[in-house]
């Protein structure tokens, strides 16, 4: 497989994890990009930009961009972060001091940090949405506002996969009066110059890649791993916590669907290149080619501040939250202790860590069965540790 792009002295392991993910790990179309100190050492992309597609006809090219699934995450829990900064949102009032609505059954002492470390009692709809229901942001507002909780708000974790889209959305509505994703994009994606959106605009439609499953290859002489049974059992079972949670939009939305890309559902649908999901962490933590830096870094160590850790509820792994964000260890393994980023279900991965400087994006077309912890992804963050020791 040729590998397009560059990388920095000191960079060529992961330029030889890249080139080893399709050689080994079946990637059919991915880029990377790392930044360290806010400027870019490693620029890679290869492949089909479709994972349907042949890289002869239609081949990954600087700008493609995907779908990064949850890793749309960590760019929602920026927008609620930085409202704070300016001093527009308290992340300990109570959220129905902003959404009077969102008090029934139960939910009235339900803080806006328990929205953003899965913490709300509210990762299920007891009538899940349509993919056209959910892409109504009035719609899965109401739904969730009405939903009552499975646990006590703040006394438990458990990862709210898909309602967060509209807990999140909903908040930035009622602080600032505009959609979530004309937000971004003019107070973060703009400002960072980083290839990101939620809500793909007509006009970069084109740039966006088909996405689609696909398999783990298995490696002669090694035996296929399995995940442990509490975890099949969990996604098995319709009843569960987790099948509701990862359901709460039924049937699954058609991620190559217009439509749905033009949606703007912040757990689960924001479109960007691997150098926009890098950019866009790089800003968090400092200045990007000395320009702009949008956190403080008091609001650093807010997003990374260990705000719940153990058994999740949903993911029936252990897992650990700052505000919006996974932190280091556990089903998250990333750079280092301070590391704080976002997966997206089998395959994207976004995140900063500030220790080293290094901020990283890894988008692909191909997505596998794994949730936190994407072996093409990981052979990557192995390698930037190889490269900053």
């Amino acid at each position: 497989m040729d590998v397009n792009g560059t990388v920095a002295e000191g960079f060529e392991p992961v330029r030889d994890a890249f080139a080893a993910n399709f050689e080994l790990l079946g990637d059919r179309g991915a880029a990377v990009a790392v930044y360290r100190d806010g400027h870019r050492v490693v620029d890679l992309w290869a492949g089909a930009r479709d994972v349907d597609g042949d890289a002869a006809q239609a081949p990954w090219e600087h700008g493609t961009a995907q779908i990064v699934r949850s890793a749309t995450k960590g760019v929602a829990a920026a927008a609620l972060l930085l409202l704070h900064q300016r001093g527009e949102l308290d992340l300990d009032a109570p959220v129905g001091d902003l959404w009077p609505e969102f008090k029934a059954a139960g939910k009235e002492r339900t803080l806006v940090r328990h929205l953003l470390a899965h913490r709300a009692g509210v990762p299920v709809l007891d009538r899940p949405l349509t993919p056209a229901e959910a892409a109504d942001p009035e719609r899965g507002a109401a739904a969730v506002a009405a939903q009552a909780p499975v646990w006590e708000p703040g006394t438990d974790h458990g990862y709210h996969a898909q309602t967060y889209s509209w807990l999140t959305g909903e908040l930035v509505r009622r602080v600032t009066g505009r959609d979530i994703g004309a937000w971004i994009a003019s107070e973060i994606a703009g400002p960072a110059g980083a290839a990101l959106w939620l809500g793909l605009p007509e006009a970069e439609r084109a740039r966006a890649g088909r996405v689609g499953p696909v398999e783990a290859p298995q490696a002669a002489g090694t035996l296929r791993t399995r995940p442990k049974r509490s975890v099949s059992e969990a996604y098995a079972d319709p009843a569960s916590l987790t099948r509701r949670a990862f359901g709460a939009i039924t049937p699954l939305p058609d991620e190559n669907d217009p439509g749905y890309r033009a949606a703007a559902l912040p757990a689960s649908n924001g479109i960007a290149t691997a150098d926009g999901l890098a950019r866009f962490y790089a800003s968090l933590i400092g200045e990007v080619d000395g320009g702009t830096r949008l956190f403080t870094p008091e609001t650093v160590e807010l997003a990374r501040g260990e705000q719940a850790a153990g058994p999740d509820r949903v993911l029936v792994v252990s897992t650990r939250f700052g505000l919006g964000y996974m932190l280091h260890g556990g089903a998250s393994p990333l750079l280092s202790p301070a590391s704080f980023g976002h997966p997206g279900r089998g395959g994207a991965l976004g995140f900063a860590d500030p220790a080293s400087g290094i901020a990283f994006g890894y988008v692909t077309n191909g997505f596998r069965k794994s949730v936190t912890a994407d072996a093409r992804a990981q052979a990557l963050v192995r390698a930037v540790r190889e490269a900053t020791a």
